[in-house]
Parts: C-alpha cells; structure tokens; sequence
C-alpha cells in the first residue's frame, strides 16, 4: 500500500472517504477533551502527541485504525484494544457500520496521556 502525504492534520481528515471521515473527525474532537495533544503527520498517520507519542489514527480502504503506543495496558478500559506489534502497542480496528463512543476515546485518550506523563515517552525506551 502506498503511503499519502499530508500537508496537515485538517488535509488527512479531509482526505477521508465516507463512511470513514465522520469518524476520524470523532475521534479528533473527542482525543482532544482527553488532554493537550499535539497533531501532527508521520508514516502517513495522525500522530498525537503528550509528554512523547500517544495515539495514531489510521485510515485504510475497509478499515480505520485508532492506535495507542501504551495500549496494552489501556485493555482494562476497553477490552476491543488488541495487542499489536512490539512493546505495549495496541489498536481498535473499526469497519464501516462500527464505532467507539466520544466518551470511550476522551476517557483512552486520558489515561493514555496519563501514562506518558507517569512513565516518559514510550519511544524513548531502549535509547
């Protein structure tokens, strides 16, 4: 799959299709009550950031992908985050006809900005 580029947060939101571009901007608003992030574009990613990287949105064809960088331990909260790739990484796949209320993702968005302030930036780990 080829990655896009984005010229900002709002240009990846608005490049959402369908079904899809509701919930991206959802999920935006609702991450944002959860604490100050930053946004910005990186692997063709939302990225959003407190105290080190916090949380991805990720839009494909069929799917959009909410990601947390400290998501294993987010799965007490929301039992639908699966454990993905290295470290604590985990994710939420939602296809068309799902979702995650607002509160769900201001309440993840919370804790996993708690976390970071607790434990540093996830990426710097193994620096």
């Amino acid at each position: 799959m080829k990655m896009k580029s984005f010229a900002s947060p709002d240009a990846f939101a608005e490049d959402a299709g369908g079904w899809q571009r509701p919930l991206v901007e959802q999920f935006r608003t609702a991450i944002h009550a959860g604490g100050d992030f930053s946004e910005q574009i990186k692997w063709g990613n939302l990225v959003f950031a407190s105290n080190g990287l916090c949380i991805l949105i990720r839009v494909e064809d069929a799917r959009v992908l909410l990601g947390f960088w400290r998501g294993k331990r987010l799965r007490d909260l929301e039992p639908r985050i699966k454990a993905s790739g290295k470290y604590e990484l985990g994710n939420i796949v939602l296809r068309e006809g799902e979702g995650l209320s607002s509160d769900q993702v201001t309440r993840l968005a919370a804790a996993a900005a708690a976390l970071n302030a607790e434990l540093g930036d996830p990426a710097a780990i193994g620096r």
